[in-house]
């Protein structure tokens, strides 16, 4: 009777683990990394604790969806970081000229002629 109990609750487990609901933005997001990333499936799949053949159907989809569709919304670590360098720069171009724009004022408005 005991082994029944404890098969049952292991049992329930199990099924619970395997309806682990996902949504549409993690699932495009984990596909991106496998197939703009070039991480490999399995290691990925178990980092993520995803069963491998779930995430090859994320996969799958995501590259009918990416021939469709140009463009994506979801950018993995490596665009974020490109992204934020491009930025970064924009912003020091910037203030570059807002110095040399403070400084051409202050010498237009020093003699008025």
């Amino acid at each position: 009777m005991r082994e029944l109990f404890l098969m049952k609750i292991l049992f329930q487990k199990d099924v619970e683990a395997m309806s682990k609901p996902y949504n549409q933005e993690y699932k495009d997001y984990v596909a991106k990394l496998v197939v703009d990333e070039e991480r490999q499936g399995k290691e990925l799949a178990y980092e993520l604790e995803i069963p491998y053949s779930t995430m090859r159907k994320w996969v799958t989809h995501y590259r009918e969806v990416k021939d469709r569709k140009p463009g994506e919304n979801y950018l993995t670590p490596s665009e974020l970081e490109k992204e934020r360098r491009k930025h970064e720069k924009e912003v020091q171009q910037l203030r570059e000229e807002n110095e040399i724009l403070k400084k051409a004022m202050h010498i237009f408005t020093k003699n008025p002629e």
